[in-house]
């Protein structure tokens, strides 16, 4: 398919990142109108799409566009697909499409889902970027580009990446785009829908015979022979130093990759009808069951191996019994169980509760990692060694990785205690913190519809402000539900 030309150019973006006064229209202590949620909402969507490269997008970029970040700086010609990137941002235009009914809305979704098209891998999925450069896509096996020859395939990188909610948020916002947009159909969204389905179909591949997926998955089928559906068991003795081996073909919870992958089919199988999806979902909730630690610590693990030990992942996470993961389990648990109908879910988050009592640190607070058969808190560094102490490790690890917290728990563990909270029906209704919320948003917005935000730490002084995706969608997502509970308010109540 050939590339559509890139909507960036350094000039453009330089005058679109002027700073301007902010918007006073709307001052944070006024209620504001549907007109000017309307307005804010057309502007916002020009400015991000004046700052689209093919049609999609980073995590942030300065005000001179000269500087580019995903996870990582970027280029000019590459766009980020991990959260908060480009599906992210392709989602919140979805978003203003079905609050506003603008099919302008509708039309800058479809630009970013094309941009994901050109980034789709033989594999089925999405690396955490997509190159634009003509020479520098030779780099990956993109789909779009026709099929790799084998003479030339190796060294391609057909890496479909689960971890961090990867190639998940691009398949759930490419199934979105086809509903929305079956009612303003335009030829190329054939592209798009064919992308959906391939990526489905390249997922369910992807899942393991016990219903689990790899963090990464290169597109290579699996071998039944070499992977056994058996639960999960403590192994005799483990490394206690990290092996030097690859993890992505673990069986992977952490960073909710299965999570993702479980919904991600759900979400597919209510909008599309295939079965299909929901079947495969079904074997990843099955899974959730093997992976269950055997009693007293009945909880669950980051990764496992293919013998369903505990696994190591990279250097500073080590085997064990994990407590931010095995909340996410719990929370899947009972989706499942609300999904399904089936007991054995509930009562496998049931059969986890006393682990949660037993080594809580204090009042809402939990190590992330616990040692297999002593329960000792345990971390990790880039030495590759097991500590049981922070005071053991680097400053570096002490504070780019999350070792201790509440995790969410004290909410999740009364939720499982109880009975399973009913998803209300109820429509959002607007109140004086709604409103507040709706005009802070308006209230901060820059002249030229953008929202910018402090500069980055550790970059050049002069480049004063940020625009952020995160930012966009957080701030579109206050003002769509603002305007939809504006118009439930008047609706009339028949009750």
């Amino acid at each position: 398919m050939p590339l559509t030309s890139a909507r960036f150019g350094r000039t453009s973006v330089a005058l679109g990142f002027l700073v301007l006064p902010l918007l006073v229209s709307a001052r944070a202590s006024e209620s504001p109108s549907a007109a000017q949620v309307h307005d804010a909402l057309a502007r916002a969507s020009a400015a991000m799409r004046s700052i689209a490269v093919h049609g999609g997008y980073v995590w942030r970029i300065s005000e001179d566009g000269r500087s580019r970040f995903g996870e990582n700086p970027t280029t000019a010609t590459q766009i980020w697909v991990q959260p908060p990137g480009t599906p992210a941002v392709g989602s919140a235009f979805l978003r203003m499409y079905e609050a506003t009914g603008d099919t302008v809305h509708l039309d800058a979704a479809r630009d970013a889902a094309l941009a994901l098209v050109h980034g789709q891998l033989e594999s089925g999925g999405w690396d955490y970027l997509v190159e634009f450069d003509p020479e520098l896509r030779s780099r990956w096996a993109y789909r779009a580009d026709g099929a790799v020859a084998e003479t030339t395939r190796e060294g391609r990188r057909n890496l479909s990446t689960y971890d961090d909610d990867n190639t998940q948020s691009v398949i759930r916002f490419l199934v979105r785009f086809c509903v929305a947009a079956a009612s303003h159909p335009d030829p190329r969204d054939a592209q798009i829908a064919d992308a959906r389905d391939y990526a489905l179909r390249k997922l369910i591949e992807a899942q393991y015979p016990n219903g689990a997926w790899p963090q990464r998955w290169s597109g290579t089928p699996h071998d039944p022979k070499r992977l056994p559906v058996v639960p999960a068991s403590f192994p005799e003795a483990y490394p206690r130093e990290h092996p030097q081996t690859t993890y992505y073909s673990h069986y992977t919870l952490n960073d909710a990759t299965h999570r993702d992958c479980v919904r991600t089919l759900l979400e597919a199988h209510r909008l599309t009808g295939v079965a299909a999806y929901r079947e495969a979902a079904h074997r990843g909730a099955d899974f959730l069951l093997l992976a269950q630690l055997p009693a007293p610590q009945s909880a669950w693990a980051q990764q496992y191996d293919a013998a369903m030990h505990p696994a190591w992942a990279r250097a500073f996470e080590p085997p064990a019994v994990c407590t931010s993961e095995s909340g996410g389990v719990l929370t899947l648990l009972l989706e499942m169980y609300s999904e399904f109908g089936d007991t054995r879910y509930l009562d496998a988050a049931k059969a986890a509760l006393p682990w949660f009592e037993r080594v809580r640190l204090g009042p809402d607070r939990w190590a992330r990692l616990y040692e297999i058969g002593t329960d000792r808190p345990i971390y990790g560094d880039r030495d590759g060694r097991i500590h049981y102490s922070l005071g053991e490790i680097s400053e570096e690890r002490r504070t780019g990785y999350s070792w201790e917290g509440s995790y969410n728990l004290p909410t999740v563990l009364r939720r499982v205690a109880g009975a399973p909270a009913s998803l209300s029906t109820e429509s959002p209704r607007r109140n004086a913190s709604s409103d507040r919320e709706a005009a802070s948003v308006l209230a901060s917005q820059h002249a030229d519809g953008s929202w910018k935000g402090p500069a980055r730490a550790g970059t050049s002084s002069t480049e004063t402000a940020w625009i952020s995706s995160l930012q966009f969608v957080r701030n579109v997502e206050t003002l769509c539900a603002w305007l939809e509970a504006s118009r439930t308010d008047r609706e009339p109540d028949h009750t």
